[in-house]
């Protein structure tokens, strides 16, 4: 009948315009990811903790999701119904790690915090020894524009420090050409810890992430109401 027609094809480009959007949810995460994995990659790795790698996850998600939402745009315009079931089940698994992931955001920032405490003062003390790790806190100190933990102070008594007559390293500089560092000149130098710096940084933006992750899981509710509601039109061959 053509009420049924018009609602099936309500449907179908609802459904259409909703893969379009959630395609387009999986590029941003994989353009995220790439630019995680370039600039974060080097700052992930003075984390004491064990996290998982981040980048990586969303990279393997948004590519995940640029094929899926293909297949969403596929099954609707096809009307297959075993796609739009499988496509409605893909859906409620992103929904499931979507929450998983928002409410770990939100629960669990002060670990990431923490961990991120305990492993600059890790790579303060091992500097000169690992050598990724030292180019990790010497880019980090030169882009938050800090310089120790808590205060340069932190440098001090460091094995390196010791080693160099009491010395930061050039990082810690506030001018492009450099200051004295032994013993150090306060005033040229980033007077700024760097926890504090990561730690506000940390605190801004994880809400900001862990709200979108949850405010993406409710928009694949519509998806999965759509799917469903789609197949259940579609009568079985």
């Amino acid at each position: 009948s053509a009420p049924a027609t018009g609602t099936m094809m309500a449907l179908k480009l609802s459904l259409m315009a909703f893969s379009f959007v959630f395609w387009a949810a999986g590029l941003t995460m994989l353009i995220i990811g790439l630019w995680a994995k370039v600039w974060l990659g080097g700052y992930l790795a003075l984390s004491a903790s064990n996290y998982p790698d981040t980048p990586a996850i969303l990279l393997a998600t948004g590519t995940a999701v640029i094929v899926w939402g293909f297949l969403g745009c596929f099954s609707a315009a096809t009307e297959h119904r075993g796609l739009l079931r499988t496509y409605g089940a893909f859906l409620s698994a992103v929904l499931v790690a979507g929450l998983i992931a928002g409410l770990s955001g939100l629960l669990y920032h002060q670990d990431v915090a923490r961990g991120f405490q305990e492993g600059l003062r890790q790579a303060l003390n091992t500097y000169g020894e690992d050598e990724v790790k030292a180019d990790a806190l010497d880019a980090l100190q030169r882009a938050l524009a800090c310089c120790g933990v808590e205060s340069y102070r932190d440098w001090l008594t460091t094995p390196w420090a010791l080693q160099q007559n009491g010395s930061v390293p050039l990082s810690c500089c506030r001018g492009r050409w450099g200051c004295r560092l032994s013993p150090p000149n306060i005033y040229e130098l980033h007077h700024d810890g760097c926890f504090s710096k990561v730690s506000a940084f940390v605190s801004s933006n994880m809400f900001s992430v862990a709200t979108a992750a949850l405010g993406l899981a409710a928009l694949q509710v519509i998806g999965i109401v759509l799917a469903c509601l789609m197949a259940a039109r579609i009568p079985a061959h």
